[in-house]
Order: structure tokens, then C-alpha cells, then sequence
């Protein structure tokens, strides 16, 4: 195995972007991006701190992330499972990573900025759903925004329900957690109570 080592290398063996890779990076929110954030339900969220690097799934109402100007945005937080990898990261380093995506479409949109965390109780009430405001709410300031092209979803197929894979086929969370506990966690009850716990810690 040949290992690249240099940035001279890696552009040999790619070459140099094309005209449309560097022009559709912007360092603010345009309407046409703005399009693509308000129809967003999924966003993942990169950030790195002393542990190391995180990426975590961030999921809502289509929109839920805002776009307060061109250059700010506010995403809230909401009830999960309390490891808080991605919020601890942003406290001790503020740079984030965003991948919007949008059912249906190839596009993909990435926004990479600087975040903070507020739990002001007036701003965490507007992002208010079925009664309950945002834990926390982190505000972004945009340093770069781009779409992505289409390459990856085409070749993935992840739209098609056809190539849907069963869950069925996979280990179950209770299972896995079985495991990982050394059967600390009796994962068929885990499994078994887990839809009504869902419910409860939904919003």
C-alpha cells in the first residue's frame, strides 16, 4: 500500500478543483442555501475537543435549525441521552462542522463556522414543540457555506425505499447494550419498553 503523505501528492492524484468546487463557497447564508436549511429535518454535527473528533445526528421539524441573518444561525437541543459529546466539544473548542440533508434531494448543504451555547430561557421557549422548550440552544456563526453535489446520495440510493434495509436484520439497541454492559442490561426489556420511553423524552 502506497501512502500519501503531502498535500503535493494527494493533488497529484486528484488534480486541482474545477471553477464550480471554489465559486459555490460563500462565507454567509444566501436565499439558495437558505432553501435548503429551512426544508432540512437531519442535520449532522461535527466538533472536535480533547477526546477527540464527534459526529452527531441532529434531528427535528423541517426547519429547525434558524436562520436569524446571513451569518447566524441557532439550532436547539433537545432531550437525548446526556453523554452531551458534541456540547462539551463546543465549549472547549469552538469550531463546528454542519451536513444538512433534505429527503428526496441529492443536494447536500455544509456550513462550517463557530458555536456557542446559550440557555437563555426566552430564546430556548421559542424553539418551544408540544409544550417543551430547547434544553439549550447553540448559535452558529457561518464561516463558509456550500452545497455538496450529488455524487454520494446517487451512488448510495438512500432515498429509494426500495434498498431500505430491514431492521429486522440489524442488532437491536437493547441487544447491543446486552453486550456492551456485559449483561448489566437485560436488552429484550430495554428493547421492550423503549417506544414508550421515546414518547416521553421525544420534545
Amino acid at each position: 500500500m502506497s501512502r500519501i503523505t503531502s498535500v503535493e501528492q494527494l493533488e497529484a492524484l486528484y488534480g486541482l478543483p474545477g471553477e464550480a468546487s471554489v465559486v459555490k463557497e460563500l462565507d454567509h447564508v444566501i436565499p439558495e442555501y437558505a432553501a435548503f436549511i429551512e426544508a432540512s429535518p437531519f442535520v449532522a454535527l461535527a466538533t472536535g475537543g480533547p477526546e477527540g473528533l464527534d459526529c452527531s445526528p441532529r434531528g427535528d421539524l423541517a426547519g429547525f435549525v434558524r436562520i436569524v441573518d446571513e451569518k447566524t444561525l441557532m439550532m436547539p437541543d433537545r432531550r437525548g441521552n446526556n453523554r452531551a459529546d458534541s456540547l462539551k466539544n463546543i465549549i472547549r473548542d469552538p469550531r463546528v462542522g454542519l451536513l444538512f440533508l433534505v429527503p428526496g434531494s441529492g443536494t447536500t448543504l455544509r456550513i462550517n463556522g463557530r458555536a456557542h451555547i446559550t440557555t437563555d430561557a426566552e430564546l430556548c421557549a421559542s424553539f418551544m414543540v408540544d409544550g417543551k422548550p430547547a434544553r439549550s440552544v447553540t448559535v452558529i456563526d457561518v464561516d463558509a457555506v456550500y452545497f455538496q453535489c450529488a455524487r454520494a446520495i446517487v451512488r448510495s440510493d438512500l432515498w429509494n425505499p426500495a434498498r431500505h434495509v430491514d431492521p429486522k436484520s440489524l442488532p437491536t439497541p437493547g441487544q447491543i447494550l446486552e453486550i456492551t454492559s456485559r449483561n448489566n442490561i437485560d436488552g429484550e426489556t430495554y428493547d421492550r419498553e423503549w417506544p414508550e420511553r421515546a414518547k416521553k423524552t421525544m420534545w
